[in-house]
């Protein structure tokens, strides 16, 4: 968000945050959830680079197509041990999850 519409909002009394300032998240918190985004969208990335359908890749992991929507989608009943067996099952190299894991997105502001 831009400085002068954050001006703007907290003159009309609003208060403007990160979404972990709102949740009260700890910074561990903040970390798994950006760790969890990051990995989710290098598989997103990945299966579309090798024009991989959600349904091709679950028969790789022996899994369902609605668990790889999941996977991809950072929703928090998928565990980070499958997202990165599903990178490696992508054909994902250990440096390759690493940059996955270094490039971590931000949880967005509020």
């Amino acid at each position: 968000m831009n400085k002068a519409k954050i001006t703007r909002l907290k003159a009309a009394g609003w208060a403007v945050g990160s979404a972990a300032e709102f949740l009260d998240l700890s910074p561990e918190e903040k970390t798994l959830i950006e760790l969890r985004l990051s990995l989710s969208e290098s598989l997103k990335k990945r299966r579309k680079k090798q024009g991989l359908s959600q349904h091709a890749l679950a028969r790789r992991l022996n899994s369902s197509q609605s668990r790889i929507a999941k996977m991809e989608s950072s929703d928090p009943t998928v565990s980070l041990d499958l997202l990165i067996r599903a990178l490696l099952a992508t054909g994902a190299s250990r440096l390759e999850v690493a940059k996955a894991i270094a490039s971590q997105k931000t949880v967005a502001a509020a």
